[in-house]
């Protein structure tokens, strides 16, 4: 029995069942808030952008959905994430609805390859310092508000667990030397933000 492919695909399954929900704490926090303040539009922006390349350049290179089922699932959520914090922001306008359809049209094109695969092979690699940039511009606007009451510490949890075992299957069905950096700089960005979430939390409850 091949122990570390099993172990590998035991830790997939579980990241995509955790990623089903992976968003769903920092969406229901919002909803009960009613405001966006610890929230950054832009780090979410920038997040949906990683994610939606990431998505299309596993499954244009034909790799396991196994191991980036967890992309689509995500994306999904934080389409209604940023609805949200749109909503609550003010910002649901003509202009946002435009851009929302440029976005579909764009990732349409990439999934059925009218635009060519080798543009998913330059941008690949930039999705992680852009995934980097979501994560610090969203940990410094916790830091900057000294605020995290719209911010779930769960979901960032979950985002920190998640990177963490993509790190050991990403290893073992491609060792995608750009897909691991991704995660382990993500890892680690996640849990500070999860961390700063929770100082914050506890230091208003005082």
């Amino acid at each position: 029995m091949d122990i570390p492919r099993l172990v590998s695909d035991v830790l997939s399954v579980i990241t995509i069942s955790l990623c089903l929900i992976l968003k769903i704490p920092q969406i229901i926090n919002l909803y009960k808030v009613k405001s966006a303040e610890g929230l950054n539009i832009y780090g979410l922006l920038l997040e949906l952008s990683s994610y939606t390349i990431m998505t299309c350049y596993n499954y244009c290179n034909g790799y396991a959905l196994l191991s980036y089922m967890e992309y689509p699932i995500i994306l999904v959520q934080e389409i209604i994430l940023i609805y949200l914090v749109l909503l609550y922001m003010n910002l649901l306008n003509a202009f946002s609805v435009g851009a929302f359809g440029i976005y579909l049209t764009i990732t349409a094109s990439f999934l059925l390859e009218i635009f060519p695969k080798s543009i998913l092979s330059f941008l690949a690699p930039l999705c992680t310092p852009v995934s980097a940039s979501s994560k610090i511009v969203q940990l410094l606007e916790i830091l900057r508000s000294k605020n995290s009451s719209s911010v779930s510490v769960l979901t960032w949890f979950l985002s920190a667990f998640t990177n963490m075992t993509r790190i050991y299957t990403i290893y073992m069905d491609s060792a995608d030397v750009t897909l691991l950096a991704n995660f382990t700089i993500s890892t680690f960005l996640s849990t500070s933000i999860m961390l700063a979430a929770i100082y914050f939390k506890k230091e208003k409850g005082d």
